[in-house]
């Protein structure tokens, strides 16, 4: 009987433990979530020491500049044309609703205040911490600020360059402690999320560097112990309604809060990277605004505003945010071509916001000529390309009974049929000067 005691006592612990390791979002998180879904169009900005090389944010591993001489550019970093204020005001004209900033890149150096690491802004000539400036702006601004926050690390001999899959070429032979990394990454979090006022968000990245390259069915096992439950839950402890994602490209890790693809539509694989299937967690595909994330002098390629639409679009008709990046240059004044896209985005936001802010993704998947986005009593078709002359057909439609149906940009009245659940309404071409004809369908 006693050991029948002791026993049923063990397996009861056993499975409080278990239990007690899963995740349980609070209010004030799962109310984030849901403004998080409801915001739809956030901007990421790549800047650092490698913006000043001009040859994107991978230049130390690409180049395999040793450590030391990595270092050399901290001491002529000056970007004197950094104005928190123009950043902000841009996005915000822009319809930005979140701003993700990088912290700190897989070049280990840190764009803030921190006294964890000598490998920081202030130890610069320009001085001055940029975080805490823009993080300043964006709450004066009311646009929310989020924080990039790289897991890898090039520079430092703590990190476990030994095992992982990059930065094999930056000079390093001591090998450290993994227990000290760990903590040094805990006590860096721990001041931005506490010196900077409310974050809504926390993007993670580096995960995979410690894992096999992305392929179908990779295991998703590490080399070692990220000990993601731990810094997961000291976030939430700080600050329970700030949001972790973490572009591991893998299934969702438990804690995580909202699922990020990068350079793909969910459900979409294009780059490589995306093999993951969409979660039920609130998504957001990240894209930059030509090839380059980090300053890239060579790189010409920038998109054109139909591109840069056809991505919003495409994000929001399949439940997603769109995250958006620049690369400021050295001088930390944004491009000019990167200001006019913006500019050009908000003008058509104002007119058309509707049919993405507050919206879900379309009952329906995307469609050869566009998308479907939805909220509730409306659904708006978004045509982004011409269907040849021909009329489109929408099956299973799920309004019983159209209200009214018309042209976003002018209220014009569109006709249309509803039988059986099968709605038919005639094409509207699209060019430059018109990228999007979205009609409003309302009903019931």
């Amino acid at each position: 009987m006693l050991k029948k005691t002791l026993l049923t006592v063990l397996l009861g612990s056993a499975l409080l433990g278990f239990s007690q390791q899963k995740s349980q979002p609070t209010q004030a998180n799962l109310k984030a979530r849901t403004e998080f879904q409801d915001e739809k169009f956030g901007m990421f900005i790549h800047f650092g020491l490698y913006s000043e090389l001009g040859r994107g944010e991978w230049v130390m591993n690409n180049d395999k500049i040793p450590v030391n001489d990595y270092a050399k550019l901290r001491d002529f970093f000056n970007p004197i044309g950094f104005n928190a204020k123009e950043y902000v005001s841009m996005a915000k004209n822009a319809g930005i609703k979140y701003i993700t900033l990088v912290t700190r890149h897989h070049d280990g150096f840190s764009m803030w205040n921190t006294k964890y690491s000598d490998f920081n802004i202030m130890n610069t000539p320009f001085k001055r911490d940029l975080v805490k400036e823009l993080a300043d702006e964006c709450h004066k601004q009311g646009v929310k600020i989020a924080f990039y926050y790289s897991l890898l690390d090039w520079t430092r001999t703590d990190y476990s360059y030994w095992t992982g899959r990059t930065g094999k070429g930056t000079g390093r032979t001591e090998k450290g402690n993994w227990n000290d990394y760990i903590q040094f990454m805990k006590n860096q979090l721990t001041e931005l999320l506490t010196n900077y006022g409310e974050v809504s968000g926390i993007w993670f990245d580096g995960y995979w560097d410690q894992m096999e390259e992305e392929k179908a069915g990779r295991s998703e096992k590490t080399y070692l112990d990220w000990k993601m439950p731990e810094i997961y839950e000291l976030i939430h402890k700080i600050q329970p309604q700030c949001l972790v994602g973490n572009n591991h490209h893998i299934t969702p890790l438990e804690g995580e809060d909202f699922q990020m693809f990068e350079r793909d539509i969910p459900g979409q694989n294009e780059h490589g990277l995306s093999f993951q299937k969409p979660s039920q967690l609130p998504l957001e595909t990240c894209a930059t605004l030509n090839d380059s994330w980090g300053f890239d002098l060579k790189d010409n390629k920038n998109k054109t505003f139909k591109e840069f639409l056809n991505l919003l679009v495409n994000a929001a008709g399949s439940n997603a945010n769109l995250l958006m990046n620049i690369g400021p240059m050295p001088n930390g004044k944004v491009p000019q071509p990167f200001i006019n896209s913006f500019k050009e985005m908000g003008e058509w936001i104002r007119v058309y916001g509707e049919s993405i802010y507050g919206t879900r993704g379309g009952y329906l998947p995307l469609q050869k000529w566009g998308a479907v986005t939805q909220k509730p009593g409306k659904i708006y078709v978004h045509i982004l390309k011409n269907n040849e002359g021909k009329a489109i057909t929408l099956e299973k439609f799920p309004f019983k009974k159209i209200n009214s149906a018309y042209l976003l940009k002018d209220k014009k009245t569109v006709k249309y049929t509803l039988k059986n659940n099968t709605l038919t309404f005639d094409s509207y071409v699209v060019d430059d000067q018109n990228p999007d004809a979205v009609i409003v369908f309302e009903g019931k």
